[in-house]
């Protein structure tokens, strides 16, 4: 039988590692089949030693976490266990920095996985970015971030979202109301994100003054796009022709981000998605990141990890 013992500065890190009537600290005591006790200041983890001694890591990776101010939850512990049975818990380090930027409550956006933080990363240094993956990455989510980071920062004078209007076998003519109401439910969830940047005040305020623009892809014809961080969400439901006819709205000290997951495209059959062809036809071009998320990356409901999981062994044995 092995103990350690690891001394924590601060007991509001072991309520946030403890969690709501222990939850997560049982959760890591049957991961590792150890026994977890806090007296004070002071975790001590019993078990066999190779047992404890990846309990401790996962522990102290989590208690770093915790001490960033992000509250650990039943996500952060399946990721953290997962690295720990990896060997990577080095790499947990670099999602220690400082946050992307603020939202209106105060929060403190961070990537909350490698993977997000390497994309984060390409963003920062690329002029153009391919993020590719499944749902419940922060793909559209850090994103916004960043383009909310760039316009607090100066950085660029507008911020554009679009993704394309017509999804799931929908199309716009057998919608009520009028344009506007038509796309709207289509662009809900990116406006959902600039609200949780900017709050609703100024974000209204900045649409008026058209600082702040969502709109379906078809009115980015035609324009040049100068000074801005344009998104374009749901990028696996362009067309070949669409893609490109975005692509080269690129102006000068603008920044793009184009996202999407491959695996969910409603297009007709007859369609090929413009963004897998994208990523072939540019995957050589300097200043352009693709950059590809998978399961790990998944950041809601553990049953959503597990779905698109289901769903990429399905996908791969069909192929063979």
């Amino acid at each position: 039988m092995a103990e350690k013992i690891i001394n924590v500065d601060d007991t509001e890190q072991i309520i946030n590692l403890f969690g709501t009537y222990d939850e997560n600290i049982n959760a890591i005591q049957r991961q590792y089949n150890v026994v977890v006790l806090s007296r004070g200041t002071d975790v001590k983890i019993s078990g066999s030693e190779e047992n404890v001694e990846r309990a401790v890591q996962a522990i102290s990776a989590l208690m770093k976490i915790s001490g960033t101010g992000e509250r650990v939850t039943d996500q952060t512990i399946r990721y953290v266990t997962s690295m720990v049975s990896e060997g990577e818990t080095e790499q947990l380090n670099n999602l220690l920095g400082d946050g992307i930027c603020v939202t209106a409550t105060g929060k403190i956006i961070r990537p909350r996985t490698v993977g997000q933080k390497k994309y984060v990363d390409s963003i920062r240094n690329n002029t153009i970015v391919l993020g590719v993956g499944p749902a419940g990455t922060g793909k559209t989510y850090l994103a916004v971030a960043m383009a909310a980071k760039a316009f607090k920062a100066h950085e660029i004078n507008k911020i554009i979202l679009t993704r394309p209007a017509v999804e799931a076998g929908e199309k716009l003519g057998f919608l009520p109301g009028d344009l506007q109401d038509k796309v709207d439910p289509y662009l809900r969830p990116l406006y959902d994100a600039l609200f949780d940047m900017f709050g609703a005040d100024s974000f209204n305020k900045y649409m008026e003054k058209g600082i702040i623009e969502v709109a379906p892809l078809a009115y980015m014809r035609g324009r040049t796009l100068e000074g801005a961080f344009i998104i374009l969400d749901e990028a696996q439901n362009t067309t070949s022709e669409q893609i490109k006819m975005f692509l080269t709205r690129l102006g000068n000290d603008s920044k793009m981000v184009i996202t999407g997951d491959i695996t969910q495209i409603d297009l007709p059959d007859s369609k090929k998605s413009g963004l897998i062809e994208a990523m072939k036809v540019l995957r050589n071009v300097d200043d352009i990141c693709i950059h590809k998320f998978n399961e790990k990356d998944v950041v809601r409901h553990k049953l959503v990890q597990d779905i698109v999981k289901a769903y990429e062994k399905y996908s791969s044995e069909r192929k063979k």
